[in-house]
């Protein structure tokens, strides 16, 4: 009994570590064939590691090879850790290029060691290092199509959001190097003036110049020329209708527009010094792309204000120029991802309408604390802003993007010409009463942060103009003609969201305690203040032969601020203190919950699995 027993035993053990051998067997063939697969799964939240649709688009309309060199020195033992992390995202995110090319787009990754041939090529390239102990460390992006070649000198982390857009919008590029052309319309005089504080061109219009060919649109013109790859409008007023029905007709030809429309141009002096600011927008065309711009209308902020000097000399904060800070961008559109300041000089709100089928994406809006004012009231200064303000209702948005096939805002065909001419029969049959293809437009409701006073500094020394860009004016333009002269593939590209998961509880302390921190030193300067102001009430009451002295009634004064500053200041040491302690007791937490809370509820499973099993297989 105790042999046959003894021999199930054996034969169980020997079943068992076949099986073993199997299951064994089995992994390592399975490895073997995924290795060969192409198979990718992205379970990140926001698809960080995947292409946007516009970016496949792009890569499966290539016609011409396009080879990808990626310079970075992982040789190097001083190449910082978190920038060997960043360029192992960057190498498999290239690899989605490759996949997705069909061929059409070759990545090679070298590594320039000092004095080798990859380092003096990645110098005769252009390609910039960054310095670690004296040795350079490269990390970079080259180029090339064709005759064509362009270059990303050196990849920054702090870029990660826009790298598909980055490397996509030069992928696009080198493959179809045609240089753009824009056309600007606008009874500005952008392009340079006779006389005036600003004679030359604007600045924006110097930097669109060295990359696109920029045309000047007159603005009685009646027709637009069909080469134009972007239409930029910029504070149209009084445009007559076949103007109009060109842009109409411009935008339904599936190609793109920007419309800088303004309540309170501050810019525009063609009436007189002294005559108010004028206001411009194109409603007959607006409500068929489903939006709206009430140009007697100004928004104000009382969270974004910008600091003024008034009429009487003095500094004042007026909410009317709103200062837009980073919280202020929606993120998620590469038109204003990494900007992070814009100055809008008394602008408007872009409202989307209520039956509306057209996409309308928010990229800039003003604070919570905002509001619509009639624009005479913007002249008042900000103490009868402050005085009569309701806070809005609704978000108001300062900057938006329409998309979508549009239909004409002319169904009856072109408007009749200003000479009374017989209707041309060409220009009836070309009319087109819907569109083509999808089109953007691009509707921002100021046209005063163009102008140079508003985002840069000028200075000159010894004959040589220096200047200073203050906030991301310039940027936002720069952005707006480099996505909408790209096609809407271009546009549909996302950021690619944030790799870094900061502890959303921890910065929550912080805030917490800042405001503490904050209200505890608000009310130092306000004992400071009153201190000052009772000692000076003393002060003129003594005599003129006790000026220079300081009396019982002074010393009993700054004893008792004195007194009161060491408490203020025990209590902010206090809120700091407390501080420390919730995150201290917050990691705490986090460490027990990972050290013995998990491996006790995997212990429990495990156990709970061992019960079940013994139970159905019958044994004691």
């Amino acid at each position: 009994m105790k042999k046959k027993k003894g021999r199930r035993e054996t034969k169980r053990l020997l079943l068992s570590a076949a099986g073993l051998c199997i299951l064994f067997l089995l992994l390592v063939m399975v490895n073997i064939i995924l290795s060969f697969a192409s198979f990718r799964l992205d379970t990140t939240e926001e698809k960080l590691f995947s292409l946007s649709e516009g970016s496949k688009k792009i890569l499966k309309g290539l016609k011409h090879p396009v080879e990808i060199q990626f310079y970075f020195s992982s040789s190097r033992k001083v190449t910082p850790p978190d920038l060997r992390l960043f360029a192992r995202r960057v190498r498999e995110f290239l690899e989605e290029y490759e996949h997705w090319s069909n061929g059409k787009v070759k990545v090679s990754v070298y590594d320039p060691k000092p004095d080798s041939d990859q380092e003096e090529w990645a110098q005769k390239y252009g390609l910039r290092p960054i310095r670690a102990r004296g040795e350079a460390i490269y990390c970079g992006l080259v180029f090339t199509c064709l005759d064509q070649q362009d270059k990303i000198p050196f990849l920054d982390p702090g870029r990660e959001e826009l790298l598909e857009y980055d490397i996509t919008r030069i992928i696009k590029r080198i493959e179809a190097p045609r240089r753009k052309v824009i056309g600007i319309l606008t009874p500005l005089n952008v392009f340079g003036a006779a006389s005036g504080i600003m004679r030359g061109p604007w600045l924006f219009v110097t930097e669109l110049n060295k990359s696109y060919e920029v045309r000047q649109i007159p603005v009685g013109a009646e027709k637009l020329n069909p080469d134009l790859d972007l239409l930029v409008v910029i504070h149209p007023k009084n445009l007559n209708q076949q103007l109009q029905y060109a842009i109409d007709q411009f935008v339904l030809s599936g190609k793109n527009a920007v419309f800088f429309v303004d309540p309170f141009c501050v810019t525009d002096t063609q009436g007189g010094r002294f005559v108010s600011p004028s206001g411009s927008s194109i409603p007959n065309l607006f409500r068929q792309w489903g939006v709206s711009m009430d140009k007697t209308k100004v928004v104000a902020d009382l969270d974004h204000p910008t600091a003024l000097r008034g009429r009487d000399g003095r500094v004042e904060r007026n909410p009317v120029w709103i200062n837009a800070t980073e919280e202020l961008f929606i993120k998620d559109s590469v038109l204003v991802a990494g900007l992070e300041r814009m100055l809008f000089p008394a602008p408007g709100a872009v409202k989307k309408l209520p039956d509306s089928p057209y996409r309308f994406t928010p990229l800039v809006r003003a604070g919570e604390n905002s509001a619509l004012l009639d624009t005479f009231r913007a002249q008042f200064g900000p103490s009868s802003i402050r005085r009569d303000f309701k806070k809005a209702e609704e978000p108001l948005y300062l900057a938006a993007l329409v998309q979508g096939r549009f239909k004409s805002a002319f169904p009856s065909g072109p408007p009749a010409s200003k000479e009374k001419k017989k209707e041309d029969k060409g220009s009836q049959a070309n009319h087109l009463k819907e569109a083509k293809a999808e089109a953007s437009v691009l509707v921002v409701a100021d046209a005063d942060l163009l102008a140079d006073p508003f985002y840069v500094q000028k200075r000159n020394i010894m004959g040589v103009i220096i200047t200073r860009l203050f906030n991301d004016n310039l940027n936002f333009i720069a952005n707006a003609c480099e996505v909408l002269t790209g096609g809407r593939e271009l546009i549909e590209i996302r950021t690619r969201g944030r790799f870094e998961r900061p502890f959303t509880k921890v910065l929550a302390l912080q805030r917490k305690a800042q405001e503490k921190w904050l209200a505890k030193e608000q009310e130092l300067v306000r004992q400071v203040e009153e201190t000052n102001r009772k000692l000076r009430e003393l002060e003129q009451q003594k005599d003129a032969s006790q000026r220079l002295i300081i009396s019982p009634e002074q010393e009993r004064e700054i004893a008792l601020f004195k007194e009161k500053k060491l408490k203020i200041q025990r209590e902010l040491k206090q809120v700091r203190k407390n501080l420390r302690a919730e995150i201290d007791a917050l990691g705490l937490r986090l460490k027990l919950i990972n050290i013995f809370l998990m491996p006790l509820c995997v212990s429990l499973a495990g156990l709970g699995f061992a019960i079940y099993r013994h139970r159905r297989m019958g044994r004691p």
